[in-house]
This record gives structure tokens, sequence and C-alpha cells, in this order.
């Protein structure tokens, strides 16, 4: 075990109420991890954490709804066969299907084409540098912001004008603007993270945190909940504090974990954009135990998304308000769990061994590519 898990001190102060060092660490969170060798690393049990139920009767049209998505990525996206496989390999409709399992189907579809696009923007990004990023951003927000007043013949741009115009008839206000703006985070830290590509930097671990929170698209996501269920929450109920508390737990704990079960991959790739990798280098630490520190924290968000709400008032004495807040933090479990349970299903981080690393929890790393 490394000498630094018992001596130095990692504070994280910037980031909402949690504040973890090495030294209140446990030595480990599992048994298993005295068996990880230098080419395999030991998943955290996040799953047995997390006690939000996996809805068991998933929308059953979720199947047809995947593979009519898959095919509108294809098309508009142009994509190769080699892109294409990946993108059914994602298994984008489960994803779906695991986080808005309630959607009625014309919206579920809707949410689908978003994630599939979502992913699709997350892969060509990985390419860009920060004036590719800034550009592809112009593209797409003025997609959203103008609508029909602007005109473009990029894919990008034309794929997000026929998602965003089944958006507008049925969302709310506040819900399309809270979508776009986040939106508009998203990709200002996506450049951010170009440039630190482009550079060769590597962000400390509060920086990354807090560029983190939005390069993982989850945002945007939480505005679909919203759609996909008719809500109408006002801009002052969704500014609340322990609402707000909410989402960001909700959003760390996705983008950690899939930080975690992302690695082999990434590592792959030399993608240093990644908190286990920032743990390694800032503290110097193992794989083994930069995973264990991570899965702590992932734990400490689902922890934190359960003290949340058990501080959120009522707002109108249980009728339609409260009721449809209830719907959008059910919403936001729905995303923790499907978002765990579907990371063994996609192929996109363990290929075809998911449900082995599943049961085992042991992860071989992959090669290094050659560039």
């Amino acid at each position: 075990m490394d000498d630094v898990w018992q001596d130095n001190t990692l504070k994280l102060r910037s980031y909402g109420p949690v504040i973890l060092s090495f030294r209140q660490m446990p030595v480990s969170t599992t048994p298993l991890t005295t068996l990880a060798l230098e080419d395999s690393l030991i998943l955290p049990d996040l799953i047995s954490h997390c006690k939000f139920p996996l809805p068991v009767s998933m929308v059953p049209y979720a199947k047809k709804v995947g593979s009519t998505s898959h095919s509108w990525l294809v098309r508009g996206g142009n994509l190769s066969i080699k892109k294409a496989k990946a993108n059914l390999g994602l298994k984008g409709g489960l994803l779906t299907a695991m986080v808005y399992p309630d959607a009625p189907r014309h919206e579920l579809r809707v949410c689908c084409d978003f994630l599939t696009y979502l992913f699709h923007l997350d892969n060509i990004s990985d390419c860009m540098d920060d004036e590719g990023a800034n550009h592809t951003a112009d593209v797409v927000m003025n997609s959203l912001y103008l609508g029909r007043t602007y005109h473009t013949n990029s894919r990008v741009g034309k794929m997000t004008k026929d998602f965003w115009r089944r958006v507008t008839p049925t969302a709310t206000q506040g819900m399309q603007q809270r979508f776009m703006s986040n939106f508009d985070m998203y990709f200002q830290a996506v450049a951010v993270q170009a440039a630190d590509r482009q550079a060769n930097a590597t962000p400390d671990l509060e920086s990354y945190i807090t560029l983190r929170r939005d390069t993982s698209g989850c945002k945007p996501c939480w505005a679909l909940i919203e759609f996909a269920y008719g809500l109408d929450i006002p801009d002052d109920v969704m500014e609340h504090s322990a609402l707000r508390d909410l989402g960001e737990a909700a959003n760390d704990l996705v983008a950690w974990s899939n930080d975690i079960f992302s690695y082999s991959v990434e590592q792959s790739k030399d993608d240093k954009h990644n908190m286990v990798v920032i743990v390694m280098e800032a503290e110097g630490v193992s794989l083994q135990t930069a995973i264990d520190f991570v899965g702590t924290l992932c734990q400490s968000s689902i922890d934190r998304f359960n003290e949340s709400k058990l501080l959120l008032p009522s707002f109108d004495g249980g009728n339609q308000i409260d009721r449809d807040v209830a719907r959008y933090i059910k919403g936001l479990e729905d995303w923790i769990v499907g978002s765990l349970h579907w990371s063994f299903e996609t192929e996109r981080y363990f290929g075809k061994h998911g449900k082995e690393v599943k049961r085992t929890r042991i992860v071989k790393l992959l090669p290094k590519r050659h560039h």
C-alpha cells in the first residue's frame, strides 16, 4: 500500500459539501484490491452502494427506438462503417430506457436521439483542438438559439436543428433555457479540455472537478427530464439550493464513475482527462489506490444526494409543483442507477466482457495504442 495513502492530505474544497483526504480514507474499499496486478484494476462496488431500484419494466419499444435513433445518427452524421458499428455497441436505446424509463414514445425517441448525438459529439471532440471545438460550439448553439433564421450546411448543425424542433413544441420556456445554457457550458468546457490536450497540460484536481461537471454533458440531460415527463417547474424552484445540490451530486456520480469505467480505454489512448489519472499524477499513488479513492468519492456523491433530499421543502403544499419536483428527483435517481448498470451493458468500456466485469469487478487494461 502506498505510504502517501496514510500521510498525504488531498482536500477537495471547491465543490459542494465534500471535503475528503487520503488521511480520511479507509485503507481499501474492497478486499479484492489486494488482487490487483500491474495490468489490471479492481472496480469499486458502486451498484451495492446505490439503493435506488433499477426499473424492472423498462419501455417495451426501447429496442425499436434505439434502432431508429441509430439510423438517424448514421444518416445525419454520415458515419463510416466502423463508427456505425461502434454506435450499435453503445446501446444508446438501452441507456435511454434505463434513465428515462417512464417516458412516452415520442419523448423517449427525442431523448435517445440526443444521447446518441451527445456521444457522437464526445467522440469527434476527442480529435479537435480548441479552435475546432469552438467552431462546433458556434454551429450547435446558433442552431439552438436562432432556429429557422440560422442556415447551415454542417451535418452537426442540421442534426441539432432536427432534434430541437421536436423539443420546443411541448417543452416549457424554463426547460429550453436551462438546456441551452447548460449545453453552452458543455461546449465551453470541451474547448478548455481540447486546449489542455493540445498543450499536454493536466489540470489540478479541483479545476478538473469543476470542468468535469460540464464536460460530462449531464446538465442538459437533467433538463430533458423535464421534457420527458412534461414537467413545469418554476425557475425559482429549480434554483433552490437543495435541488441544485441534488443535480450536482447526481452529475458527480455519473461523471466520476464514468472516469473509473472508461479508464482502461482512455489510458490506451493516453487520454488524461480522467480523475483517476489526475489523482495518480498529483499524489504519486498507484492506479488501484487512485481507483479506490475515486470510488469513495462516488459513494460519497450518492450519500450527498440522499442527504440533500432530506433538505427539500414543500413548494406548494403537496400540489402540482411538489409532484413535478418529486418526478424530477426520481428522474435523477433513474440516471444514477441506470447509468451504473448500463456501463456494463454497453460495449464502450469493456467490449464484449461487460457482464463478466460486472460479476468479478476485475478489468484487464487494454494495451497502449501506437500513434
